[in-house]
């Protein structure tokens, strides 16, 4: 049995402020929570929907101070800017609309991001964003949440150090069913918003869950796309504007294929993302649903299930092993493992220390802005009759 758990750094406490995630959100809490797990930051200032009652609200549950409780998201940046006890980094959980303005905010006035994804509407809004996050020389992380899983981790070295040889074909998948009935329409919040381009932007199933799948390839393999085909689709109930559905081909800039596809309205399927990578000399799959575990598969040799926490892994990814075998990590551990690796570097940085690559290991700005642009090629791609585009 490997026992290895995440290592933190004793007496270290940074202050963070977030942006939405009020009561009645799901993921502004999965953001406390995680970050709790460490303990290495602690949160002290919010604006926490765009409803002042509910921040208010949220705040008293919280334990915040009233005076650290604002109306909207720009008075937070001014003022926390102005405070010898100001936030470390800010939290951006408020919905897709809202991340390029509030990110800008902060960002302007020195404080450091985290950002749910997908990081903004436009290319050009998300190259902004990079722009003043270097030109403040700040720390931007997009959270693409499944990078943070140790068995992603260990999959990347298995790549890296080339045990399943070149890649050359590469099958994501990400269904689900929550769609499949008219839940906008039955009172669900989550779906209101996820189904209206205003809020969500130009796509939906793409937007939502296509993105995690193209950054956890990315992350995975290191390749960059080339050109992809997309045909984006409605299936579900009703008259949906944004997709609910969507087929991607892709092409890679070693000459691997590959097939992305995402659904909402898919039956019998919760959270069902998996990726499967093929090279020349073995295979690698990984399943969000069971992230405990990655299969290895070499040509000629045995298939292997390898199990967090049971099996050696490379350093890097065993120090993001928490708990012992047979102890199921999962959503929680991930998110956290990034928001240590984040809030570490945040550390260091004001220490006047040099970042390493191990230290850099969250999906960062650029990670965002390659978001941003799968989901336009795939929305350009598909308005155009399902042809190729370059990336």
């Amino acid at each position: 049995m490997i026992e290895q758990v995440a290592d933190v750094e004793p007496g270290v406490k940074l202050r963070y402020g977030m942006v939405g995630g009020g009561q009645g959100s799901f993921i502004g809490d999965v953001h406390r929570k995680s970050i709790a797990l460490d303990g290495l930051a602690e949160i002290a200032a919010g604006c926490f929907s765009r409803s002042v009652e509910n921040t208010l609200k949220t705040g008293a549950a919280l334990g915040l101070s009233n005076e650290r409780l604002y109306k909207d998201f720009e008075e937070m940046a001014r003022e926390e800017a102005k405070r010898p006890d100001k936030i470390d980094f800010v939290v951006i959980t408020a919905q897709n609309y809202a991340h390029y303005e509030t990110a800008k905010a902060f960002l302007s006035r020195g404080i450091p991001v985290v950002c749910e994804k997908p990081l903004c509407f436009e290319v050009s809004e998300a190259e902004e964003l990079a722009a003043l996050a270097k030109q403040n020389n700040l720390l931007f992380c997009v959270t693409y949440v499944y990078t943070g899983n140790a068995t992603a981790k260990q999959a990347r070295e298995i790549v890296r150090r080339g045990e399943i040889g070149k890649i050359i074909y590469i099958n994501g998948e990400y269904p689900q069913e929550w769609l499949l009935a008219p839940a906008e329409k039955q009172g669900s919040k989550q779906a209101e918003w996820r189904t209206d381009p205003k809020q969500a932007g130009k796509s939906n199933s793409i937007g939502d869950i296509g993105t995690h799948v193209e950054n956890m390839i990315s992350y995975v393999t290191g390749l960059k796309i080339k050109s992809l085909l997309a045909r984006l689709d409605k299936l579900g109930p009703g008259d949906r504007v944004l997709d609910d559905n969507a087929t991607v081909l892709l092409e890679y800039d070693n000459g691997a294929k590959g097939v992305i596809w995402t659904s909402q309205v898919a039956a019998g399927y919760d959270n069902g993302m998996r990726l499967r990578i093929f090279g020349t000399k073995g295979s690698i799959e990984l399943n969000v649903e069971s992230s405990n575990y990655l299969k290895l598969a070499i040509f000629g040799g045995a298939n292997a299930q390898i199990s967090r926490g049971r099996d050696p892994f490379y350093p890097h990814a065993q120090s993001y092993s928490r708990i012992p075998s047979g102890h199921p990590e999962g959503y929680f551990e991930a998110m956290a493992n990034l928001y240590k690796t984040y809030i570490k570097a945040l550390v260091k940085q004001k220490e006047g220390k040099p970042l390493t690559d191990e230290d850099l290991d969250f999906p960062n700005v650029e990670d965002g802005i390659a978001g941003v642009k799968f989901i336009g090629k795939c929305v350009e791609s598909s308005a155009k009759g399902a042809v190729w585009v370059n990336f």
